[in-house]
């Protein structure tokens, strides 16, 4: 086929992973790329599996699935008669039943994900899910994975983003080189992400005209393809209005949210890089809460107790708070350890759950305090860039309570404000026992 292609869409093209997940802003071109690939890939009549056999095609089907028959045929239908019958290579259609017969006897299929049963029963060789944000994941993982099984067949899951659903969590671990079903490595999947902009065709007035009609979140969501876009559940940025100097008066307080730490063989990997230790260092004054900063990030248990002294030693928190749990058991030893050895002393309370629903705890802490003004946050612009913490605590923030979205942050902040800081804010250091001879600590030389 002799089919144009603009850059963006060349690289996926290109590309030769087996899966292929791709978030794209409206009208970067979605809809021609899928029809190209069910073309490119139905002209395929022989295969050369992994081990060596080659098979016949004729009977392997190429789907094309929507989230519903109906918005598949109105979505791509028309862009694939056009290309078709451009090229030459369409025999027979079958418009109501949504099949288009090629000259080589290879079949495309348009499919909905609504009607599960309708996808059973053959053998495939491709499949393009369009707009897999939203269709059931059992789709892929139960009727569409094993068809593909007998001729080892690939996938282009491609659409916009719809928040943090399973959508982010195949693209997210696609970009991880993992596999989204089992989390473990492979050489399979990869993932994209392209923006409207990205498409050529698209002039500097129209992207103007797209932005000026959409409320910024949208803008992200639907032409940035991006997936942190606040669904408006709890938080959104307005929110947490941020400073360039804090609120004058007041006491620290600091609360530690810990991930976890991974096993000496490697176990929990997924895990342990995805989450970090959050510490929040939080100021609580007269008219609310201010967060000062939050430090963060993957480290193994010793750091994470000389990240805590450190952070002590800079801040001189009143209260000091660790989440509950054997994390907590694990990194306290060498607090203790690391307090003796600097001659650093300060007590740490444990934080707990309460028997209560982590988005229930984390609203009740955080989302009355936030509408009332009374949350605010510390620019971090004259910090390294591995040490900012603003934006993506608020990344967090418009997320919650999504299940796939991250919440490190967002916890250990309000873990600080709701059982350190509690309603009387401007706490007095007379209060507290406080006492510590420092010598100074660095990181880097233990001393």
């Amino acid at each position: 086929m002799d089919i144009y292609l603009h850059e963006k869409q060349s690289i996926l093209d290109a590309d030769d992973h087996r899966f292929q997940v791709v978030a794209a802003g409206r009208r970067f071109g979605k809809s021609f790329f899928a029809a190209y690939k069910l073309y490119e890939q139905a002209s395929i009549t022989h295969k050369v599996r992994s081990d060596g056999t080659e098979i016949d095609l004729l009977n392997e089907v190429v789907y094309y699935v929507s989230p519903t028959f109906k918005q598949g045929k109105e979505n791509l239908w028309n862009v694939m008669m056009d290309i078709g019958h451009q090229a030459g290579i369409i025999k027979r259609i079958q418009q109501n039943e949504g099949t288009i017969t090629l000259t080589n006897d290879r079949v495309i299929r348009f499919k909905g994900a609504d009607d599960p049963d309708s996808l059973r029963g053959v053998g495939l060789s491709y499949c393009v899910l369009d707009e897999y944000a939203f269709m059931k994941p059992s789709v892929w993982q139960y009727i569409i994975r094993p068809a593909l099984g007998r001729a080892e067949g690939g996938a282009l899951f491609i659409g916009t983003p719809d928040g943090k659903n399973h959508f982010y969590h195949t693209w997210n671990l696609a970009r991880q080189g993992l596999d989204p079903m089992t989390e473990k490595p492979t050489e399979d999947w990869v993932a994209f992400q392209f923006r409207s902009a990205d498409n050529p065709h698209l002039t500097a007035n129209e992207m103007e005209s797209m932005y000026e009609g959409l409320s910024e979140d949208a803008q992200k969501q639907e032409l940035e393809a991006n997936f942190e876009a606040t669904g408006g559940k709890v938080f959104n940025y307005d929110m947490f209005p941020v400073l360039e100097t804090p609120p004058p008066g007041g006491n620290y307080v600091m609360a530690v949210d810990l991930a976890g730490f991974s096993s000496p063989e490697g176990k929990n990997k997924a895990k342990h890089v995805l989450d970090d230790h959050a510490i929040a260092i939080v100021k609580c004054h007269e008219r609310g809460y201010h967060v000062e900063r939050v430090i963060h990030g993957q480290w193994d248990v010793r750091r994470t107790a000389l990240e805590i002294l450190s952070a002590y030693r800079k801040f001189r928190p009143v209260r000091v708070g660790v989440e509950q749990g054997m994390a907590k058991n694990a990194v306290e030893q060498f607090i203790k350890e690391y307090q003796e050895q600097y001659s650093l002393w300060f007590d740490i309370e444990p934080l707990r759950h309460m028997n209560n629903k982590k988005e229930d705890r984390i609203k009740w802490a955080l989302q009355g305090r936030a509408d009332q003004g009374k949350i605010t946050l510390q620019n971090d612009q004259d910090l390294d860039a591995d040490k900012k913490w603003v934006g993506k605590f608020l990344g967090q923030a418009v997320d919650f309570p999504n299940p796939l979205a991250h919440d490190d942050l967002v916890d250990a902040v309000s873990y600080a404000i709701d059982q350190l800081g509690g309603d009387g804010a401007a706490l007095s250091a007379d209060d507290f026992d406080i006492f510590d001879e420092w010598e100074p600590l660095d990181l880097e030389a233990g001393y």
